[in-house]
């Protein structure tokens, strides 16, 4: 499916949309309603209600083949009652010519009262967790048209939330969250990846004494009679899962930050009012987060609206577009959210299949504001890239892209779509450099096919391709669409001091794996001098010979945490220090002899076989004494006696017959 087709509109439906809009927007609404508030049955998760058969996949397609300019939303909330009255008036196009019916995705749980086209009222049926309207006439191809969707009832709750009542302090409050297939819970919309409305206004009417949190513009709050009307207007591209409202008691105050040297950016808080202390001491944290990230990517894409966060019951947070969602003000929490403005609101992933699009992004992007010391918790970057490692490599296999997006618990996989998808971003970044990376971004970024629009994952890659310079289709095959990850064994040898010789062997952590091409740090450590050395490892078992003007005591793989991996096995012939360790005899049957140097503060000895497994460890209480082992029970075949000591490992072969 093309996620870029252009907008359909020419410069004369333009005109007369806007002049239209204008006049729409300044009336007053009729609001339709009926009594419906009769408790429901639990529904099936939002994943689950997508499987359909292909005849009815074809068919709802085909109702869907409009183009979506506007939305005017218009709901009362009460947030003590959960219930939902709604008018949702679409603007739209056909991109079809026999266009006679269209679909909305809205849940079954709430009753349509009237779909009104031209003041007339139009015939509907409800197919499952559809709204299928039939026009009287057929309407003409690309030419703009608007009806008006009048519903109520009492919202389900599927996925991540989607439309949820609770109470913070014994207040009440009321906030959705449809991420991501849970706007359909509680508005009529087109629910996909590959039509976003060009701009949307939303009238929440709500008992007096609350705010309502919205995306883009705070226009008005006025009342009326004995209830509070709040308009927020939003003037840029949104998805329909990024549009959301938040209503309690909420306390209002604002940050700044800096987008130019002469304009700044307000940074809109709605927080409860028990934690306004709280919030206060800790979004400013947020402005230099802000002021990084314009840097890294590009001024931030709603500039000319505000950024901000409301307050909400779920933990965590949720990046509805100009507006996060938040439970607490940690400090990387809000960095994450942030991010998403650019990577999932502005850009947002054109298939759950990619969410990584959005979440690898935002996770690298909590990572980039620790390596800029802007996470006030105290963690440096390697301490933060090694948590991340260690969460992907709890399990051997799985790839970062999203092959069952019916599972909304794999879509948000922490393990794979955040921290696997932020960490192989860090792996590109240093296969790359920083120049080419961050230059793919931006571009990425700049793409005016993709801002304000959809992207695939192929999109990125074509970025990065042309700022490197480099083909990337087996990084992102291995890395993207593939499973695992490599696991390294590594070989040292240093037969005289200023020259050394490294065997870099690669195995898969799951067999559906393939050798994965890298450029390896390796950090080698003497008594008083170290260096790290940066190695291009093309193939398993490919042998370095290289210059190291000092006796090498210690070799570490990575010591930077910059690639995704565990187990490391490391091996050292031939040193210095082994020359000085003599096996008598060698081959053997039985017993091996050996005389451990004084010098040596011997913590452990193994005996370990070709792959690096320990077969036995003992533990010795002497320097520099002679030591017999007993190697009967082994099979036949070549082994390693590795020895511990305090600032070395040195491994010596023997054969056992």
């Amino acid at each position: 499916m093309d996620f870029f087709r252009a907008k359909i509109k020419n410069k004369m439906m333009k005109y007369f949309f806007g002049l239209f809009l204008t006049i729409f927007i300044s009336a007053e609404a009729k609001t339709q309603s009926s009594a419906d508030s009769s408790c429901r049955e639990s529904r099936m998760k939002s994943a689950e209600m997508f499987q359909k058969s292909i005849s009815q996949k074809q068919n709802q397609e085909a109702h869907f083949l409009y183009d979506i300019s506007y939305h005017r939303l218009e709901f009362e909330i009460d947030p003590a009652v959960l219930y939902i009255k709604g008018a949702i008036t679409t603007y739209f196009a056909p991109t079809r010519p026999d266009f006679t019916e269209m679909s909305f995705d809205l849940s079954s749980a709430l009753t349509v009262d009237s779909v009104v086209y031209h003041t007339k009222k139009l015939a509907f049926y409800r197919p499952k967790e559809l709204l299928n309207i039939v026009f009287t006439n057929t309407l003409p191809e690309n030419v703009m048209d608007s009806l008006t969707v009048y519903y109520q009832g009492q919202p389900p709750s599927t996925g991540l939330g989607s439309f949820q009542k609770s109470t913070h302090n014994d207040i009440p409050i009321i906030w959705t969250l449809s991420e991501p297939f849970g706007a359909k819970d509680w508005w009529a919309c087109k629910q996909s990846l590959n039509d976003k409305a060009d701009s949307v206004d939303m009238f929440v009417t709500t008992p007096i004494g609350n705010k309502v949190a919205g995306n883009g513009i705070l226009a008005s709050e006025k009342i009326l009679n004995d209830k509070k009307v709040t308009h927020w207007k939003h003037r840029h591209p949104i998805a329909a899962y990024l549009i959301a409202f938040s209503v309690t008691n909420y306390s209002q105050y604002s940050d700044y930050a800096a987008i130019s040297p002469t304009d700044s950016l307000q940074i809109l808080n709605y927080v409860y009012p028990e934690t306004l202390s709280d919030a206060q001491n800790s979004t400013p944290n947020l402005i230099p987060i802000m002021e990084l990230f314009n840097r890294l990517y590009g001024i931030y894409p709603f500039a000319d609206e505000k950024y901000g966060h409301a307050q909400f019951g779920r933990g965590g947070g949720m990046e509805h577009q100009t507006m996060t969602f938040i439970s607490h003000f940690n400090t990387l929490l809000m960095a994450h959210e942030l991010a998403h403005q650019w990577f999932g609101d502005d850009i947002t992933c054109g298939s759950w299949h990619d969410i990584w699009l959005n979440e690898g992004f935002a996770t690298y992007s909590e990572g980039l504001v620790v390596e800029h010391g802007l996470s006030n918790n105290g963690q440096n970057f390697k301490e933060w890239k090694a948590g991340r490692i260690s969460a992907i490599t709890q399990k051997d296999d799985g790839a970062v892209y999203v092959v069952d997006t019916s599972s909304v618990s794999r879509i948000f996989d922490s393990r794979l779509s955040y921290s696997k998808g932020a960490m192989v971003l860090h792996t590109l970044r240093r296969q790359l450099g920083d120049s080419a990376f961050f230059a793919g971004i931006k571009s990425y970024r700049a793409d005016i096919k993709l801002s304000g629009n959809y992207a695939r994952t192929n999109d990125l890659k074509k970025h990065f391709e042309v700022a490197s310079g480099s083909n990337l289709d087996t990084f992102f095959s291995q890395w993207i669409y593939g499973e695992g990850f490599p696991i390294y064994q590594l070989s040292f040898s240093q037969i005289i001091e200023n020259r050394a010789t490294l065997t870099i062997n690669q195995k898969q952590s799951t067999d559906k794996a393939t050798f994965f091409p890298l450029k390896i740090p390796v950090l080698f450590v003497g008594y008083e001098n170290d260096t790290t050395i940066i190695f291009d490892n093309t193939f398993s078992g490919q042998k370095f010979v290289t210059q190291i003007n000092f006796k090498v005591l210690n070799i570490v793989f990575d010591p930077e945490h910059d690639i995704i991996s565990k187990g490391t096995k490391y091996f050292y012939e031939n040193s210095l220090l082994s020359d000085q360790i003599v096996l008598i005899p060698n081959p053997t049957q039985n017993d091996i002899t050996f005389i451990l140097p004084a010098a040596l503060e011997i913590k452990k000895i193994e005996i370990i076989d070709l792959s690096g497994k320990s077969l036995r460890e003992l533990t010795p209480n002497f320097y520099g004494e002679r030591y017999t082992l007993d190697v009967s029970f082994l099979k036949t075949g070549s082994y390693f006696i590795q020895i511990t000591d305090s600032k070395t490992l040195i491994t010596k072969k023997f054969i056992k017959n």
